[in-house]
């Protein structure tokens, strides 16, 4: 099987054979963080808009690009190789909720754009930064039925998703993303959906751009919402020949343990990433979450030192000072490296 041939993020491969790359922590903690108002999320342009706003994060590229830009910076300042563009829910689904589904794609664009100017201004020859188009889990599910009187219900089709995915990755891929991230995974059809578009628009464009894949563990289970374990997760997404496959979210790196591993021992044709939440959710906290930058990045050390990783990073909870500690704490340490067909092609390739 021949390897791909990226036309961005083509140094990415062997970046990762070589380091642990870092990518960055939580932009909702962040944004929390400034106390944004109403009138912050709506600025001029949706002053009029008959929906409330706030909490629509997404919307901030439009009305307080300042905010976006700063929070990114300060994870390219901490030591982040990777940083995510503002678009968990940038999707025509997700934006739909709030009437705004029709400026989706302009969403993804500017965002875009807004992480590659920051990417670009802490780039250096030694230490490229790259822009992850981060396609989130959308608020609709394929697999499983909002109504419990009624489960062949369904409030979303595969092809609506496929559509809008497409929609977001375009404007992605146009305002300057390196690869794309199809993240907090926790519905494998919605999953596919994002991969199916993201394979048909690479095929349009004659762009071939790195993806990564993550899922979230929902409970102790081990399994994901739609209810596959860690390695039918992989199984089932393999076909998509993501440069990394990882878990990310709902539990902290303590609990997510058990699941990294698992991931590691299977997925031999790719990198291994994972970014934990700070710990479980605490309201007493500064940032909602138990972890310190340092127990965070204790953990994830660990998880560095038994050779699981190849890309490390937080979710919710997560700072710039916790992404800080991680760089620190990983840079200590080999990546994980296999050795199979498929994964020397990638770095042949690269």
């Amino acid at each position: 099987m021949n390897a791909p041939v990226y036309t961005r993020g083509a140094a990415l491969p062997q970046i990762l054979s070589q380091r642990i790359v870092v990518l960055d922590g939580a932009m909702g903690t962040m944004i929390q963080r400034y106390k944004l108002s109403e009138a912050d999320y709506r600025g001029e342009r949706f002053a009029n808009h008959p929906k409330d706003l706030k909490g629509n994060n997404e919307l901030l590229q439009f009305t307080r690009p300042d905010v976006i830009r700063e929070i990114h910076e300060q994870y390219l300042a901490a030591g982040a190789d990777l940083i995510e563009t503002n678009t968990f829910g940038a999707t025509s689904v997700a934006q739909d909720d709030y009437g705004l589904g029709e400026v989706a794609r302009e969403m993804n664009v500017v965002a875009a754009r807004l992480a590659r100017e920051a990417c670009d201004k802490y780039a250096t020859p030694d230490k490229p930064r790259f822009v992850a188009g981060a396609l989130g889990p959308t608020p609709r599910t394929a697999s499983i039925s909002p109504d419990v009187n009624d489960p062949a219900a369904r409030n979303v089709s595969f092809d609506e998703l496929r559509a809008a995915y497409y929609e977001q990755a375009a404007g992605l891929l146009e305002g300057g993303c390196d690869l794309f991230l199809v993240e907090t995974i926790f519905d494998t059809l919605n999953a596919k959906a994002a991969i199916f578009a993201l394979d048909e628009l690479m095929e349009d464009t004659g762009e071939r751009l790195p993806v990564i894949i993550s899922g979230t563990v929902t409970d102790a289970s081990g399994r994901i919402l739609s209810g596959q374990t860690v390695s039918a997760f992989w199984h089932s997404v393999r076909h998509a020949r993501p440069i990394a496959i990882g878990l990310n979210c709902a539990l902290g790196a303590t609990l997510m343990r058990p699941y990294i591993e698992e991931l590691a021992k299977v997925a031999g044709d790719t990198f291994i990433s994972c970014y934990p939440n700070a710990g479980l959710p605490n309201p007493m906290s500064d940032t909602g979450f138990d972890e310190t930058p340092e127990i965070t990045g204790s953990l994830v050390e660990e998880f560095a030192r038994a050779g699981f990783l190849n890309i490390a990073g937080g979710c919710c909870g997560t700072t710039p000072a916790h992404i800080a500690e991680i760089a620190k704490r990983v840079g200590n340490y080999r990546p994980r490296s296999r050795h199979d067909p498929l994964f020397s092609g990638l770095l042949a390739a690269a």
